[in-house]
């Protein structure tokens, strides 16, 4: 018998509510949120522990903090034009 999956209501932004409409994406965010949210150890933060994943591939990728808050900074000038 297979897991039983449930339909959830999230607001989101109409951008994002518009990329939800794709199969694809919707099962790479389903997928997300049970990797956050689903079963294991109340004590364990899954959240942190996939920053810490994210962290360590941008690490082994040759990333620098620099680029990073480079990439940040440029980021947040961009949404203010």
């Amino acid at each position: 018998m297979g897991k039983a999956i449930v339909n959830v209501e999230i607001p989101v932004s109409p951008e994002a509510a518009s990329r939800l409409q794709d199969e694809v994406v919707r099962q790479r965010a389903g997928a997300f949120l049970e990797a956050v949210f689903g079963p294991g150890d109340p004590r364990r933060d899954e959240l942190l522990d996939l920053m810490d994943a994210v962290g360590r591939r941008a690490e082994e990728a040759g990333l620098t903090e620099g680029d990073i808050e480079a990439e940040l900074a440029a980021y947040n000038a961009e949404r203010r034009l």
